[in-house]
């Protein structure tokens, strides 16, 4: 069974930055993407960036280009998240998330169909 454990939340100021990391398990089977998705209270499920399985090639959600990169580690099975010049409306819960639906579902927009995700981490920008 897959798992998905993230870290590396917390609190920082506007301008600031922080790096996401998700331990990823359990992969016996073929994913199409690898991600992240976030959510913030009271408004729906936003994808923010993912990266594909077969060529690590990446796609982000306009708010955060430029600013967010999304990467991995094949060796440990981790993908990390680093987000930098972060804005207040950057505060979300972020959830590394996996897609194993066989034809791929939408990730901008997001989508749940086919896809996994961990408990998430919270990531709040504030002064």
């Amino acid at each position: 069974q897959v798992q998905l454990v993230e870290s590396g939340g917390g609190l920082v100021q506007p301008g600031g930055s922080l790096r996401l990391s998700c331990a990823a398990s359990g992969l016996t089977l073929g994913y199409s993407y690898i991600g992240w998705f976030r959510q913030a209270p009271g408004k729906a499920r936003e994808g923010v960036a993912r990266i594909s399985s077969s060529d690590d090639i990446t796609h982000y959600v306009d708010s955060v280009k430029g600013r967010f990169t999304i990467s991995r580690d094949n060796a440990r099975n981790t993908v990390y998240l680093q987000m930098n010049s972060l804005l207040p409306e950057d505060t979300a819960h972020y959830y590394c998330v996996i897609d194993l639906s066989t034809r791929g579902s939408s990730w901008f927009p997001f989508s749940a169909i086919g896809k996994h995700w961990g408990q998430g981490t919270q990531v709040t920008v504030s002064s």
